[in-house]
């Protein structure tokens, strides 16, 4: 594992695509470096066994945490 995948953590966890891509979009405009893990797998599997994780990096969490908080 790559030195900036350690850093990552899960900030939320979504059993809809759509909206997880809307919150990760959200962070993008917030200049807040974000992935999606999983995205794809409801689309073979119950989304509700492997859901899509939106990640940050640990020292964005609580910026991140708060902005999509407020929507």
């Amino acid at each position: 594992m790559n030195k900036s995948a350690e850093s990552m953590v899960v900030l939320r966890e979504f059993d809809n695509p759509i909206q997880a891509e809307i919150a990760k979009s959200m962070l993008d405009s917030a200049g807040i470096y974000c992935s999606l893990y999983d995205e794809y797998m409801s689309s073979f599997y119950n989304p509700i066994a492997f859901p899509s994780r939106l990640m940050v990096k640990k020292q964005d969490f609580d910026e991140a945490e708060k902005l999509l908080d407020c929507r």
